[in-house]
Formats: structure tokens, C-alpha cells, sequence
């Protein structure tokens, strides 16, 4: 069983903090913005992400250790573009097809740059803290980026179809979407705790989880359901913004100066195979509307009405611009949300269809349109509706909530007990 997180030893230079961030940059930039609060209280803190996330950790004073997974390679793969296809069964079950290949090399690694962890903070990614917690005699808490813990009052974001059964129904999506995915985890898991972790196996129903959790988003974004227990604390969003003394491409300051905010799309780490027909059908919508555009693309060519953008700082970008189209990752719509830019989210798979739903009961954008609806007719429809004043002005109401929080402080007092 874990202890509680006030337990993590450490001594004078503090503790050895570890946080697993397997995923997308998405999950890496709010394990990096928690990080740097907790060195600032005097911690130690090692981040454990794919090889191309280094430069970010340790820019931020983090330490770093590499994990093999690479979401931008999995998803370009046959079985990554197969799981992105289908609908949220099909994303569970393509979950062990992806990792499978990765998953032995995967657990090395996490125990290797776990192994003189005082506390352990990760998500609930086959559980890893809590077997790692109790392998190690350390704390752990996990991270959750969207709500993951049961509640009668909104289903699990992977099963948002539940929500009109009703509160029973509500609760128990969260059971199942968690017991499916231990047990397509298990076998490995299990092996992995019997071999190198030393550990009985976690069984059929999986470890007993009683750690604190930190759910890294605001409730002006989600309101904190009543039944939730007192360990789960919801903090705010963990923002990690630009370096101090950061400056934009010449090129890109030049273009917006050159006209009227443009509208940004982007869409992630999307399936290679859809870029181009996508973004062909972006381009002819704005140009429809009069609109310019910033693309989140590689392979777009530049005009006098759209220019491609790469590695700009949302927290930069966003507040210079008339809306975003993107797909809804939990970071992507926090940025969106704070700057008060109305959103149009353009859903995937995962929880992405979940915070397109968030933003548009919040009315800070239209309703959702799935990336494979996305079509140039489609798009213009919907932008005539999302730069219209109610979305920009619920947008903005929802931002001057968030500018208030400090979602890593608040984080920071729960770690310190």
C-alpha cells in the first residue's frame, strides 16, 4: 500500500522527486511546469519522458531520464494510425497493440530512472506509480490531466455516451475503463512486478489505489463533483510559459503585424496520411471567410494569407490571435482558454471529444467537429459561429477565472502536506 506523500524522506538537499511522463508534449509540458514548483520548494526532480522532451527538461533545471516510447512514431505506425481510427473501445483495446512492442524496454527503463526516487508522481498509466510506490517503501500521488476519478454526476471522457443512463451508470464507467485497461496492461505488469519490483502479483482487479491525486485542471473548467473524495485535489492547470527573453521568428512578427489577428489550426501529433487533405481543406476554408491563418504544420507552403508556424509557445501565440481550430488536447484547450481565444476542437480520439464538449457547454466555441468530418464547407460553417462575440466573450470570462489560479502552487502545498 503507498503512504501518504507527507511521509517522502529526503532530508536537507530535499527529496529525490520522480515524475513519469510518457506521452506527447501535452503530457510532458505540465510534469515540466510542476517540476520546476517543486525545485523551487528545494526538491530534486528527475522527469522521465521520450528522448525529444531533454531539451525541455532540462532548460527548466529538471533532470531527465529517457523512456523509448515516442508518440510521434507511434502514431505514424500502422497499428498507432489503426488506434487513432476508431471510436473509444477501439482506442482501449489498440492501446496494447501500440505499447506492446515498447513495453518490456518501457518498464526498464521506468524502474531504472525511478530507483532512488523519494516520491514518485504519475499518471494512471497501467499504474506504474503505485507498483513503483510500493516496490520503492516511497510515496507516490497520481497525475490526472482529465477526471478520472468515479463520480455519478459525468461519465469517464473515454465513455462520454454513459452520461444518459444515469448516476449509476455515471460511476461505473470509471470502473470500466480502468479494469479494462489493467487488464490488457496485466500480464506484462504482473511480470514485471514478480521479476524485477520483487512483488506478489496485483491479481485480476489490480493494486489498491489510495494515494492523493492532483488533477491538473481548473474548475472553472470542470466544477469538483461533490462525491469526489478528500484525496483527490483538483489545483488548477500546471501552465509552463515561454522562457523569459523568448522571442517569435522574424518572419512570424512580421505577419502578424501585417493584418487583422489570424485565426491558428492545428492539430498535433495527427496521422501523416491526413495532413495534406486536411489542411487543403483548411486553406479553402479561410480563404472562403477572408480569413488568414497560422498552421500547425510542417509541410504547408507559406502565402501572404497563411504561414506555417513550429514550436511557438502557445501562451505566446494564442493571445495574438482571432480564435484556434485544434484537436483538443487537454494542453492545447487550457492555452486556448486562458489566452480567452474562442475554440473550435476538432477531435481525434482519447479525451479529445471530451474537453471539444467542455468548450462549447462552456460557450467559449461551437459544438465539435470530429478531423474526420473536417471538410472546407464543414470548417466554414463552423468558424462564422466561433468568431462571432458570445464565443470570444465566454472565452474570456473563462480566462480571467484562470489567470487568477496558480495551479502549481496549489499542487506544490498538496505534495508538501
Amino acid at each position: 500500500m503507498s503512504r501518504p506523500v507527507t511521509g517522502a524522506a529526503g532530508g536537507a538537499r530535499g527529496r529525490q522527486v520522480v515524475i513519469l511522463a510518457p506521452g506527447s508534449r501535452g503530457d510532458v509540458q505540465p510534469c515540466v511546469a510542476l517540476g520546476r514548483g517543486l525545485t523551487a520548494d528545494g526538491d530534486r526532480v528527475r522527469v522521465l519522458a521520450a528522448p525529444a522532451f531533454r531539451a525541455l527538461a532540462e532548460e527548466n533545471g529538471l533532470g531527465f531520464a529517457p523512456l523509448s516510447a515516442d508518440p510521434a512514431a507511434i502514431l505514424g505506425s500502422a497499428a498507432g494510425r489503426a488506434w487513432t481510427a476508431g471510436g473509444p473501445l477501439t482506442f482501449l483495446r489498440g492501446f496494447r497493440e501500440v505499447l506492446r512492442p515498447l513495453l518490456d524496454r518501457l518498464l526498464a527503463e521506468v524502474h531504472a530512472g525511478a530507483a532512488d526516487a523519494d516520491l514518485v508522481l504519475a499518471p494512471t498509466l497501467g499504474f506504474l506509480g503505485t507498483h513503483l510506490s510500493e516496490h520503492l517503501g516511497v510515496p507516490h500521488a497520481e497525475l490526472h490531466y482529465q477526471p478520472s476519478v468515479p463520480t455519478r454526476f459525468f461519465p469517464h471522457p473515454l465513455l462520454p455516451w454513459v452520461r444518459r443512463l444515469g448516476p449509476g451508470p455515471r460511476r461505473l464507467s470509471y470502473g470500466v475503463v480502468d479494469g479494462l485497461a489493467w487488464r490488457l496492461l496485466r500480464s506484462e505488469v504482473d511480470g514485471w512486478r514478480a521479476g524485477p519490483l520483487g512483488l506478489p502479483p496485483a491479481g485480476w482487479r489490480g493494486p489498491r489505489r489510495d494515494s492523493p491525486v492532483l488533477c491538473g485542471f481548473s474548475e472553472a473548467v470542470i466544477p469538483r463533483p461533490p462525491d469526489w473524495p478528500a484525496r483527490v485535489h483538483v489545483t488548477g492547470y500546471w501552465f509552463l510559459d515561454e522562457p523569459p527573453g523568448w522571442s517569435p521568428p522574424p518572419r512570424l512578427r512580421d505577419f502578424l503585424a501585417s493584418g487583422p489577428p489570424p485565426v491558428y489550426v492545428g492539430f498535433g501529433s495527427m496521422r501523416p496520411d491526413r495532413a495534406e487533405p486536411t489542411f487543403t481543406a483548411v486553406r479553402t476554408a479561410l480563404r472562403r471567410l477572408g480569413l488568414r491563418g497560422l498552421l500547425g504544420a510542417d509541410a504547408v507552403p507559406e502565402s501572404e494569407d497563411l504561414l506555417p508556424v513550429k514550436d511557438v509557445p502557445h501562451s505566446w501565440l494564442f493571445p495574438r490571435t482571432a480564435a484556434a481550430v485544434h484537436h483538443g488536447g487537454a494542453g492545447t484547450t487550457a492555452a486556448a482558454l486562458r489566452a480567452g481565444v474562442p475554440s473550435l476542437v476538432c477531435p481525434m480520439f482519447s479525451d479529445q471529444p471530451f474537453w471539444g464538449a467542455r468548450v462549447h457547454g462552456l460557450g467559449a466555441g461551437p459544438r465539435p467537429l470530429p478531423l474526420r468530418s473536417l471538410t472546407a464547407d464543414a470548417l466554414a460553417g463552423r468558424l462564422e459561429t466561433l468568431l462571432q462575440p458570445p464565443a470570444r466573450r465566454s472565452a474570456e470570462r473563462v480566462s480571467a477565472r484562470l489567470r487568477r489560479e496558480d495551479g502549481v502552487a496549489r499542487a506544490c502545498a498538496v505534495l508538501r502536506g
